[in-house]
């Protein structure tokens, strides 16, 4: 199985549960890891593989959607691209909220979701 990966992608949202976040915003860290099967080895042409701008495009989209859940987020974008991409065959992808709003609070937290196509 061969990976495309779309690391530390970062992006300004509105996702959140509480009013201060829907108001404010954050910042947020998406990776994303698609593995498929190539059409043919090697690899010769974007049609055998996944193109990662548009997988960039597809996750950028769906980020600028406010959003109360990152559980929603994640699960959303992977089954998107499990949809748009005939070929991907699993999406692994983490979602990072930079900077949380709980007082004294020092790092980063998220979820990740595993995806893989039925059958």
């Amino acid at each position: 199985m061969m990976k495309i990966h779309l690391s530390k992608l970062c992006f300004f949202g509105f996702h959140g549960i509480y009013d201060e976040e829907r108001l404010l915003g954050n910042d947020f860290e998406v990776n994303i890891e698609v593995g498929f099967t190539p059409a043919s080895l090697p690899v010769l042409h974007i049609k055998d593989t996944i193109n990662y701008v548009d997988v960039y495009e597809l996750v950028k989209k769906r980020m600028s959607t406010p959003t109360p859940l990152l559980e929603t987020l994640a699960t959303d974008i992977a089954s998107a691209i499990l949809a748009q991409f005939s070929l991907a065959e699993q999406v692994i992808i983490s979602i990072d909220k930079v900077r949380p709003p709980i007082e004294q609070f020092k790092g980063q937290l998220g979820v990740s979701f595993e995806l893989k196509r039925n059958g």
